[in-house]
């Protein structure tokens, strides 16, 4: 992919993204957060329950409910990470978009006065036109 294919992101995005790369506990938290939540993660937990139940203890419910239990309680902590991530990038977006959006009204804002001064020389001009000539 060129660089002018590449999609554009919001700065915030790029913000946010270069925080994160820069804090080795949030990459870890990020992976397995990602991790967790694909398919893969379910193959792969399919796939050792299966075999733990089958295969390694002869009564696996009460050790496999403790470790699922823990797994859950892990998990439940990775889905908080995530949603305080995405609370973060929502905040810092609406901050950048708020800042944007005040800088476009206050140009807007210059431009119609510019345009009304500019609009009112000319119908004054215009009026002392006709005068003058005569």
């Amino acid at each position: 992919m060129t660089k002018s294919s590449q999609p554009m992101h919001h700065p915030a995005v790029i913000n946010l993204r270069a925080q994160r790369a820069a804090n080795l506990q949030l990459r870890v938290a990020d992976w397995i957060t990602k991790f967790a939540g694909s398919m893969l993660f379910v193959y792969i937990h399919a796939v050792g329950f299966a075999l733990w139940m089958l295969l390694v203890e002869k009564s696996p419910w009460p050790t496999l409910t403790l470790v699922v239990s823990l797994e859950a309680i892990f998990l439940s902590t990775f889905v908080m990470i995530g949603q305080n991530r995405q609370a973060e990038f929502q905040q810092m977006k609406a901050d950048h978009d708020f800042t944007e959006q005040e800088l476009e009204l206050k140009t807007n804002t210059e431009l119609t006065r510019a345009i009304h001064q500019m609009t009112t020389e000319l119908h004054r001009r215009l009026l002392d036109q006709p005068n003058s000539s005569q």
